[in-house]
């Protein structure tokens, strides 16, 4: 019996991904849950094991293929089970006929196909084409990408469906095309087919990452793309050397001083004194016009209004200095500030229900649990991981789970699951030296803390000038649910718990 192997679900906004890396092959014996694939969306790694024990049939979606979600990866012949037909994957020629995307009409001497956009999930309906890597009268080989498409929510590679010559292109850089419409022409026969391995070696084209001729991960070549970071400077850790997204993420965080893309380097025209000559325009990808859009109907949607506070972090430091060496001896992991302040805010939504509260058409949705978001920058931008039941946990294990999530969140591992039903965020703008702003809402929630950074001010105490260490506080809310008197009394008992932390063991 043959059982399929089909995408997971991605998350709740993802409707498709790329295929990343096939650890097996055709034919190879393979054990329950064992790794077949590996997948990547815009924003995680999706690692599909395997559903049973047995030998891998065919492979239907090949690396760099476009897939959506529940759609069909490969197939597993169960043991004892496993047959030659099920085994034996079907020629590239077969595939070509079978696949929606590539359209063919024969000539005398060769047959031309058509380049369709291949489908680009189930709400997606339009692309815009980023980058031709081919020009018209290239040669390309199977499977070649051709050129990048780019969404509001992922960049799709179309592969060239056979070896041939680029006859034609019909959507240029730029252009808007619809699910289905047609890209280029190729031009394909037996002397054409010849040609990629006959060309001279100068006709060939370049090999990715340090020589080895393996094709890097889609959403890592994008990255390096738009960093203008040279294959050549980053080592691949996947299979066969491929450069994954994570091996890009890597090699821009390393302190080391990067060489200035090649564009830069080059030697510059006198540039006139007229402005518009000294500047440049870059069209907006899609998913950043995507971010743009989500921000603006933030800001649109909830009524949203910021009260600010000072905290005085003096008791909240001493403490943390006293017991830091004892805690991380016994728990393993470093007392930060974060703890501190996750523990505040669970102690202030109780207090204050409708700021852990969300909107749901007519309807107010009370939380009555605590799954707080915690913000971390990343080399690729603000990701947003969810600490579950943040409100049932202590100190040492919510600065396991903060450690835990921001090294996953920066190496790249986050799932879409780890960040998805937050019911409040706190945002430490701090670790960036900002001394006060004001955060967006993360829909639907109803608050967000935003923490500044400690500075040392000089403050009125018991009638006397003092240096205390310092710090702002904002808390941006909905104010279609949360009233005034309501904001800011979250934010006086979250001054009040680090200010005294010993309310906190006592429940004050």
């Amino acid at each position: 019996m043959s059982v399929e192997v089909r995408v997971p679900t991605l998350g709740e906004s993802v409707t498709e991904a790329t295929v990343a890396t096939w650890f097996k092959k055709p034919g190879e014996t393979v054990a329950v849950d064992e790794m077949l694939c590996e997948l990547e969306t815009d924003k995680v790694t999706v690692e599909v094991p395997s559903p049973a024990a047995g030998t891998l049939g065919e492979i239907v979606a090949a690396e760099g293929d476009t897939v959506g979600v529940d759609a069909l990866l490969a197939t597993i012949a169960e043991e004892g089970n496993a047959g030659p037909e099920e085994t034996k994957p079907r020629a590239h020629a077969e595939l070509a006929e079978d696949t929606p995307a590539v359209t063919g009409r024969a000539t005398d001497t060769a047959q031309t196909l058509d380049v369709m956009v291949p489908t680009l999930g189930e709400s997606v309906t339009e692309a815009t084409v980023a980058t031709w890597f081919k020009k018209v009268g290239d040669t390309v080989a199977a499977d070649e990408m051709l050129c990048e498409l780019e969404t509001d929510k992922v960049s799709v590679e179309v592969p060239a469906p056979a070896a041939g010559t680029l006859s034609a292109i019909v959507a240029n850089e730029g252009d808007t095309v619809a699910a289905g419409g047609k890209l280029a022409e190729l031009s394909t026969g037996d002397s054409v087919a010849a040609a990629p391995a006959t060309a001279p070696a100068a006709a060939e084209p370049p090999k990715p990452a340090g020589g080895k001729d393996v094709e890097n991960a889609p959403s890592a070549t994008k990255l390096m793309a738009e960093k203008g970071l040279d294959p050549a400077q980053v080592t691949g850790t996947g299979k066969d050397g491929r450069i994954m997204k994570e091996d890009v993420l890597n090699a821009l965080s390393r302190p080391a001083a990067q060489p200035a893309p090649a564009a830069a380097q080059a030697p510059r025209a006198p540039v006139p004194a007229d402005d518009a000559a000294r500047e440049e325009r870059v069209k907006m990808t899609k998913l950043r016009q995507t971010i743009a859009r989500r921000l603006k109907e933030s800001q649109n949607t909830a009524a949203m209004l910021t009260t600010y506070n000072e905290v005085d972090m003096t008791e909240v430091m001493a403490l943390r200095n006293e017991y830091k060496d004892l805690f991380e001896k016994k728990h393993g992991v470093r007392l930060g500030f974060m703890s501190f302040f996750t523990k505040a805010c669970c102690h202030a939504l109780k207090e204050v229900p409708e700021v852990n509260a969300e909107i749901d058409g007519t309807d107010v949705v009370y939380k009555n649990y605590v799954h707080m978001g915690i913000a971390a920058g990343t080399p690729q931008g603000l990701v947003v991981p969810v600490i579950r039941d943040a409100d049932s946990m202590s100190f040492a294990e919510i600065e396991k789970a903060v450690a835990e999530k921001g090294r996953r969140a920066r190496d790249g591992k986050l799932s879409m699951a780890e960040m998805q039903g937050g019911t409040f965020t706190i945002s430490n703008g701090g670790v960036y030296g900002s001394l006060m702003s004001s955060p967006i809402l993360n829909p639907p929630q109803s608050g967000i803390l935003g923490m500044h950074k400690i500075q040392d001010r000089p403050m009125a105490i018991n009638g006397k000038v003092e240096i205390r260490p310092m710090m702002y506080l904002a808390l941006s809310y909905d104010h279609r649910i949360v009233d005034g008197k309501g904001a800011v009394t979250f934010l006086v008992r979250v001054k009040e718990a680090l200010e005294d932390p010993r309310r906190l063991l006592m429940d004050l």
